[in-house]
């Protein structure tokens, strides 16, 4: 059996923070090199949830009698379109523009995450409402068994309650017109 030192056992002990400090800083080197390369993008994270079952989860509406479950998507017919949003988040009122116009062919039901009912309520008075439904997740805590990274984030919900899109960034009018709306028809056959 090997003995050390106290002196060496002392300089072992040492370089234990300095070994860690040394990788977190090789990891924010990497991370800057890769977002001036135009490589790294925050939101580009694996979604396990995807072709599985909704989380369980029952939300408080921001108008009362608007909350919902993941019973009620479970037990729905026709696809939805669950949209985790805030009013604190410019993407999410450049994103109203085409929620609006994509309301006429989906329903859409809204999560307020982190926020007031409020200031959501402000927010959608002043941008517009596009949302059938619309709940509270005022401390985050439903976003977090969606595995969502940020605001806004949406989901397309089958039958049976299956998730069978995601996407982490803002819909778009490309992304609406040639990736969702596509899927929309297939899954709705």
């Amino acid at each position: 059996m090997t003995h050390f030192s106290p002196l060496t056992r002392r300089r072992l002990l040492m370089s234990i923070p300095l070994i860690g400090a040394m990788g977190i800083g090789f990891s924010f080197w990497k991370m800057l090199t890769d977002m001036s390369a135009g490589t790294f993008n925050s939101h580009d994270i694996n979604t396990p949830i995807l072709n599985r079952p909704v989380p369980y989860f029952t939300l408080p509406g921001v108008i009362p009698q608007q909350g919902f479950s993941s019973t009620e998507l479970k037990h729905l017919n026709t696809p939805v379109l669950v949209i985790f949003f805030a009013s604190w988040c410019i993407p999410c009122l450049e994103e109203m523009p085409i929620l609006l116009s994509l309301k006429n062919f989906l329903p859409l039901w809204g999560i307020a995450y982190k926020d007031s009912p409020y200031n959501v309520k402000e927010f959608l008075h002043n941008s517009g409402n596009p949302f059938t439904r619309l709940a509270e997740d005022r401390h985050g805590l439903v976003g977090i068994d969606w595995g969502i990274s940020g605001v806004p984030e949406s989901f397309l919900i089958g039958a049976g309650g299956i998730i069978r899109w995601h996407n982490p960034n803002p819909l778009t009018e490309e992304t609406m017109t040639h990736i969702l709306l596509p899927l929309v028809k297939k899954i709705s056959s």
